[in-house]
């Protein structure tokens, strides 16, 4: 049987997630009993800007964020996914939240900075805070509503540029199934240029609005 382009790449990403989620509680259980395990945390955040600059934008987010696997695949399951609030979105608040995030993050290393079992206990610290957050959001909001203003996807969106971003066919007939299949929640039917691509710098360029489009409209670099 031929399969499509966008449906083997959603099959590839669910498998990548099925392992990768579980890099989250290996982080904070394995973390707290042995602090050096927190140096997983820095090496994703390396693995996202590294990724947004090759990429151009949030692939790393779609495809090899252990986190963002967590939610899709494992907190899904007990999250209403409702609309994700515009606030958080807002840049005012992103860029606030990785101030706050790095400035602690700092502060706490600076506590000790010449030991690697501190560093890494503060690492392990920050997944914790964070994953709770997103949970807690999750399971009022939305699966991804933590990443709406995550730090880290603050940072890979500013490599995003028109041309590797999705774009939009002009027959589109505003089904908007794209927009129930996306993992960011992304209003995508009202928020493209002149040229059909996204504005959105939130794009995860996952295939997943591509493979449930039913008029196959939809295209990405």
């Amino acid at each position: 049987m031929n399969v499509d382009r966008p449906t083997r790449l959603s099959g590839r990403r669910r498998s990548l997630q099925l392992i990768l989620w579980a890099i989250v509680p290996l982080t904070i259980f394995g973390g707290l009993r042995y602090p050096l395990v927190g140096f997983i945390v820095p090496s994703v955040m390396l693995t996202g800007i590294i990724g947004a600059y090759i990429k151009k934008g949030r692939y790393v987010c779609g495809f090899l964020c252990p986190r963002g696997a967590f939610f899709d695949r494992v907190i899904v399951h007990i999250s209403p996914n409702k609309r994700i609030p515009d606030a958080l979105r807002a840049p005012a608040f992103r860029w606030s939240v990785l101030a706050l995030l790095m400035g602690f993050m700092a502060f706490q290393i600076a506590q000790d900075p010449s030991s690697a079992q501190h560093w890494g206990r503060v690492f392990v610290r920050i997944c914790i805070i964070t994953t709770a957050v997103g949970i807690v959001l999750a399971f009022f909001v939305h699966k991804r509503a933590w990443c709406s203003f995550c730090p880290m996807g603050t940072l890979q969106g500013q490599f995003s540029r028109p041309k590797d971003r999705l774009k939009m066919g002009a027959d589109c007939k505003e089904c908007r199934t794209c927009e129930k299949s996306c993992p960011m929640n992304l209003r995508i039917v009202d928020n493209t240029d002149t040229n059909g691509a996204l504005l959105s710098k939130d794009c995860l360029l996952c295939p997943e609005c591509q493979k449930a489009c039913p008029k196959k409209i939809l295209s990405l670099p």
